[in-house]
């Protein structure tokens, strides 16, 4: 969340597009000079805006002197790997928020308690490892299809595999859960459609869609 009277709208160092911060990230410089994104938005100095897009992170770092350097006006150090780091924290952020949704009581684990939950809950969003099988994952939206609000705003998210998912939740042999409608599972929610729209893949596994 941007902080209290700070602007809702930042310019890209990269494209020079003015865009809501959410559609940002902030990048900062550390005590020695090296860039380090500021996914909070919380960190003190100077900010430098880009686009929150994997493709467009890895421009800003080939172009660090244009992008970092004039943005900070100061020699700014970056590490290879920069848009991967990003990535990385994204992912974590959202399996941490995922790991709340648990402790909130608002996630169900296991084929049959996510199939009652499909036939009986609110359900906003199914969660399918990404070595799901296919059967398990058709059966389900069956279910989700027989309860029309459901399959028109539950969200889908493929984007871990059974073990994340299973160090995530504490759990072993997670291949499907489901989110009950709550701030936690919202969340958790909110943080995949930002690592979705970062990879370049809204508009597929992350976005509401048949089960």
């Amino acid at each position: 969340m941007p902080r209290k009277n700070e602007p809702t709208e930042r310019q890209c160092a990269v494209t020079r597009e003015v865009l809501p911060t959410s559609l940002l990230i902030r990048f900062v410089l550390d005590p020695e000079g090296l860039v380090v994104p500021d996914l909070k938005r919380v960190l003190p100095g100077r900010g430098v805006w880009v686009t929150a897009s994997k493709d467009i992170v890895a421009v800003a770092e080939k172009d660090r002197k244009k992008v970092f350097g004039r943005g900070f006006k100061t020699e700014a150090r970056v590490e290879p790997g920069l848009a991967d780091r990003v990535d990385a924290l994204m992912e974590r952020s959202a399996l941490q928020a995922m790991s709340m949704a648990r402790k909130a009581g608002e996630l169900v684990t296991g084929f049959a308690k996510v199939e009652a939950a499909l036939r009986r809950d609110t359900v906003t969003g199914l969660i399918h490892a990404s070595d799901a099988g296919q059967d398990g994952i058709r059966k389900l939206a069956a279910v989700a299809a027989g309860r029309e609000e459901q399959a028109n705003g539950c969200q889908i998210v493929r984007l871990f595999d059974s073990d994340q998912l299973d160090l995530a939740l504490g759990r072993s042999n997670v291949i499907h859960a489901a989110l009950l409608e709550g701030q936690a599972s919202e969340n958790f929610l909110s943080r995949v459609r930002d690592l979705d729209r970062f990879r370049g893949l809204s508009g597929a596994d992350g976005d509401k869609s048949d089960a």
